[in-house]
């Protein structure tokens, strides 16, 4: 926690670093939106060339789609830490 503190206090000012805080947590999860639509476009995909293939298919969207949500949670979090504390 020290070492975030040092950082922002490192930025310019109060105001940038919450405008960049906030456009990271935007971008975050804009970015995970388009990641998880492309997951499940491209199985649907592979459902309809592969029906036999469809549970599978199935199972490893819902996995990389979790992992997706799970890494746009975290970066989201961390920018609303960096939003809120400083």
């Amino acid at each position: 926690m020290l070492t975030l503190s040092i950082l922002l206090q490192a930025t310019a000012g109060a105001a940038l670093g919450k405008l960049g805080a906030a456009m990271g947590a935007g971008i975050a999860a804009l970015a995970a939106g388009i990641g998880i639509g492309r997951i499940g476009g491209t199985a649907l995909e592979s459902i309809a060339r592969q029906p036999e293939a469809a549970g599978d298919i199935r199972a490893n969207m819902i996995v990389a789609a979790a992992l997706i949500e799970g890494v746009a949670f975290f970066a989201v979090v961390v920018c609303l830490l960096i939003l809120f504390i400083q």
